[in-house]
This record gives C-alpha cells, sequence and structure tokens, in this order.
C-alpha cells in the first residue's frame, strides 16, 4: 500500500523501523500542519495578504513540493531529528515556502523595466504599444464590439476588412490580412501558393530564426516541395528561370532577420521576380520579416539601416508581402499580409487562415497603430520615439541614474560611453550609439547582481559586460526610471 505524502514510509533499519523519536521523517510537519504555519506567519511577522493571491489548492502543490524536497535532503545529507526540527522551528523552512510563494506569483507575463537597451526585445515583449493603441485595446476586450458585421448595412463581412484598408493606405498595396504572428503569415502563403507543389527560393535565404523557425522545415510542414537555387552569397534571376517546372507555384524571397551575408554577394531583385511571376503566371511571395513602414509627418526609420521600406516592396510588384506587427510598425503581435487583391483573397479562403487570424483585441491594437501614423503621429510610437533618442536625450537620464544609484550603500555607478540595439532580429548589424550606467555592488559579482534584479519586485532586465551591470536608459517608458531605483533600493535592505 502506498503512504500518504505527508505520512513518509519509515526507513527500515537492521533492527526494523526507527522509533519515532529517532526518525527525522517522523519530525516533518503534515501538508495541513505546514499550510497553517504558512498562511499565519505571525511568528516570522510575515504579512498574510503575499499569501492571498494563491488559491490554497496551489499552496497546497508548493508545501508538498517542498516537503518532499526536505525528504531527499534527510535521505541525502543524513539529517537527524534535532536538524529537521531546527529548520523547522528556527524559521528556514517556513522562508523556503515564503520563497516559493514569491516565485509562483512572480511568473507568467508580469510587467517589466527593460534597461537592456534593446527597444524590440523579444524575451520583453517586443513593442510597447502607444498609450491610445492599449486604451483601444482594453476597450475591446472588455465589452462587445463590432467585429464581423458592417453596423451600417447589418451585413457580415470579414473581421479585419477595416484593417485591410489602413493596410493599403500605408502601404499603397490593393488590400491586406492579418494572422497571429509573421510566422504564421509565412506558413499561410507557403501552404496556400504551393501547397502539394514545388516553391523556389535562393540558398542564401533558407534561414533559421529565433525557436528554430527553419524556411525548409515550415516549407515541409507546408506540404510545399522546396526548390533550392543559387549560392549562399550569390543568388541570380537566371537560377529561378532555369529551376522553373509545370510543378512550380511559388518564387519566394525571404528576409534574412537576424544575420547578414556581406562581401562578394548577390541577391534577385524583387521587381525582376516579379515579372518572372507574371510572365511564368506563377504567384510571388516575400516574408519581409520586420516591416519598415515609412509614414508622412514621421521621422525616417532609417536609423535601423538599409531595412526595405513597405512601399518599396509592394511597388515592385510581388503578390503577397509579409511583415510583422510588432517590430517596426509598432503595434501588437501580428503577421500581416499585403498585396495583390486576388493574392489575399486566396489566403482567406485557406482553412487554415481561420486558425490564424487575429482576435478582437489584436485587431482593435493594430487598426489604431495604423490610424495614428495615417494621422502623422508616427513619433508617438513608444519603439519608433525610442529608436530615435540621441545621446544628447539620454546622457541626462543616465547621469540622474549614476547618482541615485552611487548614493545607495554598497553601489557604485558611472555614466559610460555605450550602444544600444533596435533589435537584434529587426536590424542585427545597426548599432545606436547611447549613454549607459556601469553598476557594481560590493562584494557581489555582476552575474548575481542581474540575477537579483531580475527575481525583484519589478523584475529588471539589464546587460552583463565587462565585469559589470550596464543600464541603458535608452528603452525606458514613462514611470520606469522610478520603478528601476526602486528595484535597487530594495537590494539594500
Amino acid at each position: 500500500m502506498t503512504a500518504q505524502p505527508d505520512q513518509p514510509t519509515e526507513p527500515m533499519t537492521p533492527h526494523g523501523p526507527q522509533g519515532a523519536e529517532g526518525n527525522p521523517f517522523r519530525a516533518l510537519p503534515s501538508v495541513d500542519e505546514a499550510l497553517r504555519l504558512l498562511e499565519s506567519s505571525v511568528s516570522m511577522d510575515v504579512e498574510p495578504a503575499r499569501l492571498r493571491p494563491i488559491p490554497r489548492a496551489v499552496l497546497a502543490e508548493l508545501v508538498q513540493a517542498e516537503l518532499d524536497a526536505f525528504r531527499q535532503r534527510i535521505g541525502r545529507d543524513k539529517l537527524d531529528v534535532a536538524a529537521v526540527r531546527s529548520e523547522i522551528e528556527g524559521g528556514p523552512f517556513l522562508a523556503r515556502l515564503l520563497d516559493a510563494c514569491r516565485i509562483e506569483r512572480g511568473r507568467g507575463v508580469v510587467p517589466a523595466v527593460n534597461a537592456t537597451g534593446v527597444v524590440l526585445h523579444t524575451n520583453l515583449g517586443r513593442a510597447p504599444v502607444h498609450p491610445e493603441v492599449a486604451d483601444r485595446m482594453r476597450a475591446a476586450a472588455m465589452g462587445y464590439c463590432v467585429l464581423e458585421l458592417d453596423r451600417f448595412s447589418a451585413r457580415r463581412n470579414e473581421r479585419d476588412a477595416r484593417l485591410g484598408a489602413l493596410l493599403a493606405r500605408a502601404t499603397g498595396a490593393e488590400t491586406g490580412i492579418a494572422v497571429n504572428n509573421c510566422a504564421a503569415a509565412a506558413f499561410l502563403m507557403m501552404q496556400t501558393f504551393a501547397g502539394g507543389r514545388e516553391a523556389i527560393v535562393s540558398r542564401g535565404e533558407l534561414v533559421e530564426i529565433g525557436g528554430s523557425f527553419r524556411v525548409p522545415d515550415v516549407m515541409e510542414r507546408a506540404g510545399v516541395r522546396l526548390v533550392e537555387v543559387g549560392s549562399t552569397n550569390r543568388t541570380r534571376i537566371a537560377d529561378y528561370e532555369r529551376a522553373i517546372t509545370e510543378q512550380t507555384s511559388l518564387l519566394m524571397k525571404v528576409h534574412t532577420s537576424n544575420f547578414r551575408v556581406v562581401g562578394f554577394t548577390e541577391e534577385v531583385d524583387p521587381a525582376e521576380m516579379a515579372r518572372l511571376g507574371r510572365e511564368r503566371a506563377i504567384t510571388t511571395g516575400w516574408d519581409l520579416g520586420s516591416g519598415r513602414l515609412e509614414a508622412e509627418g514621421a521621422r525616417s526609420l532609417d536609423v535601423v539601416g538599409d531595412e526595405t521600406v513597405l512601399r518599396d516592396a509592394v511597388a515592385s510588384g510581388i503578390d503577397a508581402i509579409a511583415f510583422s506587427g510588432d517590430k517596426l510598425l509598432g503595434g501588437p503581435q501580428a503577421g500581416l499580409i499585403v498585396g495583390r487583391r486576388a493574392a489575399i483573397r486566396a489566403l482567406r479562403k485557406n482553412p487554415i487562415y481561420r486558425a490564424m487570424r487575429l482576435d478582437k483585441v489584436a485587431l482593435s491594437g493594430l487598426e489604431a497603430t495604423l490610424e495614428l501614423l495615417a494621422a502623422g503621429r508616427g513619433d508617438e510610437i513608444p519603439s519608433r520615439r525610442l529608436m530615435h533618442l540621441t545621446v544628447a536625450d539620454l546622457g541626462p537620464v543616465a547621469e540622474r541614474i549614476a547618482g541615485a544609484i552611487s548614493a545607495l550603500e554598497g553601489f557604485e555607478a558611472e555614466a559610460v560611453d555605450s550602444e544600444s540595439q533596435p533589435g537584434s532580429g529587426s536590424a542585427p548589424t545597426v548599432f545606436l550609439p547611447t549613454k549607459a550606467v556601469r553598476v557594481t555592488w560590493e562584494g557581489h559579482a555582476a552575474d548575481h547582481l542581474a540575477n537579483e534584479l531580475r527575481a525583484g519586485e519589478p523584475p529588471v532586465f539589464v546587460r552583463v559586460q565587462d565585469g559589470a551591470v550596464h543600464l541603458d536608459p535608452r528603452a525606458l517608458l514613462p514611470g520606469d526610471e522610478a520603478r528601476l531605483l526602486q528595484a535597487f533600493t530594495a537590494l539594500t535592505r
């Protein structure tokens, strides 16, 4: 018969079970006893409010896990009854339970301070949206909204019809469509236009991006037979022409995302590919990646380097062009596809589109973002604004933060010249001059300080380089400076 978790099996000795007084396992509290200790916490002067957000069933799981770990330590380290009771009565056992609660409460999607200087940080949610965009998304989430209905005619329509019109105005395309991210957009294009048939792609564009997303693997899952042409560094339009067969259904370009091939290189001009596609009646597609949208009344995004401008991509004549909504556009996560009406119609008819389409919250955010750009307010979009900050803008902020941290016991901080990145996947070779804060903590390694900041409240993410923590103010949002200093102050208590 299996013993209950809070009644561990007694270890056997050559003379039979140990007596209760000599059995360290019997000195452990039951799950219920540990729960009562955790919930009261009176003797440790701990706020019970810290435990309220965690359901009692989850608290029981945390207690059980800690008791299991305690049992393993007893066996491994040969702890006796006195040692077990000392941990329970002296506080370490309760402290571990409270730490487990703190970690449980800190899991999941929680606000964080981005002091890395990377504006479009994939691990930190990429582009922060404009406050008005966030308000629109919140309103859509909290109530009913007009989604798949034309309220003026009372007829059902496509949920992203308005978005398609806004994308057309912004890019010069005939229309557009949206799915949940750019990887989904690329997959939908491949499956729609070349499922069961052949697609031609340059060898130099068979990339792998984050999460082991490899173009050849995606094509295989989409049921596409990949035909590679050219070489890693040089591909010409003649390579595409020679590879076309009766089974060819898609000519495709792929943005190389987070790497660059430089030196002796050549790639096919998109306009040449579009012309070849029209001549041979073959659909052309372009996974453009980040999607640089230049908008009237807003400063140019030339700070990100030679990223292709969306209007230029559309003007090339390519049938369908995919790009991200949450990178250079500065909106919520989405994969956007613009191009010719016939191509977009074919994508929409694919049953897979329904599995990838956006919900009302993301759609409302994208509409609001594009409306800001159309109104000449593009410079207000946070990611675009942050990329344009200069050393003159960031210097005073860095000096102020350095002074505040230096005033804390055990810390030394100074403002230093450094470089930021717009985003490694969006502009991998681009670095922006910045002023960062170099911080050291007496008696602690830089990695330890970074770990403590990450685990604190609020969580703060930093760079570690040259044996110190570096705080780059480029990606700090309103209120983040105070939250950053709050996190450092907490370390001195």
